[in-house]
């Protein structure tokens, strides 16, 4: 029990109820901030690692093509017996397969027939099986960024200038072209043809170098990738603090509510955020609150209820009980009048009590529509000259002009309470008073009046009178012809209409007491 009744959770002694600089946001804000971050991050390292491969290869596909240049002009330079030299030579220190076509487009010179090979293809089925992961990868990549497919690169059967396009554009422009393919094993080889007077060079390369740099970069890639993946990690553990944990109290909150094992159970209010999170918590608070006000209101109503019922049943067993032993007859119909009478109470202590406890849910349900009050307090005042209980007191009514005096409602509900403030202000008038009953529309709200010549209402009992089973009544008054619920469902039925009532004394008369309604107007804004 002691756990139930000790639930008060403050913010400032837990942490993890408070936020500091995203205090503002709203849960939306930051679950697209951390969205956007991990995925903004993610997408910047792979265009880093595109663009960065792409210049790359545009600058070794320029340096084959100033190679293939600059040895085109040192044969120029050279004489005829040097070109084999010079071929030698560069192909050695290069790594590069030169090779020269005839202006009929055989082939008259190869660099490999005089130095042997410089560079050789891996075939990837004898590679290890990181090897395979890196070309998968380098496969998922290029997927990824929608790049272009690469040719495979094959040695022509018959070594003709007709088996390489670039070297057919190079001849036709006279200028240097060239191109990459993929070896087996996904590396660049990158070619490049330049026209030698009537003849053509071409140089092939098969740069390794280039895809060993981009597996590198791809790795310390992934080394940030790994590095975004712990900040998601980190951010998502910071949207649990700020999202999980707070729901998971006020879900306790609710359960301790729910069980009622506390008398008072208190929901952290969170008036540092401002966020969902904060707006929820208010509302939970605000509801424990108020369901726990209407459960203490209905006990005391209970109290209430129990109390005022004895007073009748005490006097109707009284009254039974003297039957039995009474003889006189005159004895006996008193005491069958008082049983009667006690009777009588009970019917409308009932009664009232069953009205005023369903006002509330009704008036929750309740569908409003335009109502005159004109010709309605009218009619009130109307059937009020026929009753017994009014007396000799006179019921006065300035009626409004009509449609000027329109408040959204319930007819019958706005009935009953004004009816009650008449039934109270004409019970405490003296013989031969005057009640006044005035509507009017003033500011935005409608306004009744209703004024009486009694004894006027203390200022200490001014709230209490509107309190259930409340009842200050002179003591020539009739024995139980009010039950003290009459002025308490009038304010029920008023406030369920965003009205309020109060009780002041008049002010253009020795003695009285006014009530006021003020109702919103229909055409109010």
């Amino acid at each position: 029990m002691a756990s139930d009744t000790d639930s008060t959770i403050s913010e400032s002694d837990d942490p993890d109820l408070t936020l500091k600089w995203s205090g503002r946001w709203s849960l939306a804000h930051r679950i697209l901030a951390v969205n956007l971050l991990t995925v903004a991050l993610l997408a910047l390292s792979v265009l880093y690692l595109d663009q960065y491969r792409n210049r790359l290869s545009k600058e070794r596909t320029r340096q084959t093509r100033i190679e293939a240049t600059a040895t085109a002009q040192a044969i120029l330079a050279a004489g005829p017996e040097d070109r084999e030299p010079i071929l030698a030579t560069i192909s050695k220190s290069t790594g590069s397969r030169m090779r020269i076509y005839g202006a009929d487009g055989a082939l008259v010179a190869d660099s490999w027939h005089l130095t042997g090979p410089t560079y050789s293809f891996r075939d990837p089925d004898t590679q290890a099986w990181e090897k395979d992961v890196a070309r998968a990868l380098d496969r998922g990549f290029n997927w990824l960024v929608g790049a272009k497919q690469l040719d495979d690169y094959e040695e022509p059967k018959v070594d003709r200038l007709q088996a390489w396009p670039e070297a057919l554009d190079a001849k036709r422009t006279g200028h240097a072209e060239s191109a990459v393919r993929n070896a087996p094993d996904l590396t660049p080889v990158i070619s490049a043809a330049v026209p030698v007077k009537d003849e053509l060079l071409l140089i092939t390369d098969n740069d390794r170098a280039f895809t060993r740099t981009i597996r590198s970069q791809r790795a310390t890639q992934a080394t940030i990738m790994a590095a975004i993946l712990l900040l998601s990690l980190l951010l998502s553990s910071f949207l649990a603090r700020t999202i999980v944990r707070p729901m998971r109290r006020l879900a306790l909150a609710a359960h301790r509510v729910r069980l009622g094992r506390a008398r008072e159970v208190h929901v952290p209010r969170l008036p540092s955020r401002s966020d969902e999170i904060g707006l929820l918590a208010r509302s939970i608070s605000d509801m424990s609150q108020s369901l726990r006000q209407r459960i203490d209101n209905i006990e005391a109503f209970a109290a209430d209820v129990t109390h005022e019922l004895k007073n009748p049943l005490a006097s109707l067993r009284s009254a039974m009980d003297g039957l039995d032993k009474v003889e006189d007859p005159k004895l006996r119909q008193q005491l069958i009048a008082v049983a009667r009478d006690d009777v009588g109470r009970l019917d409308r202590l009932i009664n009232d009590i069953g009205e005023a406890a369903r006002t509330d849910a009704e008036l929750a349900r309740a569908t409003f529509e335009e109502v005159d009050l004109g010709p309605l307090i009218e009619q009130l005042v109307s059937s009020w000259e026929g009753r017994r209980e009014k007396g000799d007191v006179s019921i006065a009514f300035a009626r409004p002009r009509k449609a000027t005096a329109v408040v959204m409602g319930k007819p019958d509900r706005l009935a009953r309470a004004i009816n009650a403030i008449i039934d109270n202000a004409v019970s405490f008038s003296p013989a031969g008073g005057l009640v006044e009953v005035a509507a009017a529309h003033v500011g935005d709200e409608i306004r009744i009046r209703i004024d009486d010549e009694g004894p006027g209402v203390p200022p200490e009992a001014r709230e209490a009178i509107f309190n259930r089973f409340h009842s200050i009544r002179p003591e020539e008054d009739s024995f139980g012809r009010h039950s003290g619920l009459g002025l308490a469902i009038a304010e029920a039925i008023v406030k369920g209409h965003d009205g309020e009532i109060d009780v002041q004394d008049r002010d253009d008369a020795p003695s009285g007491a006014r009530f006021t309604i003020r109702l919103p107007a229909a055409d109010r804004p």
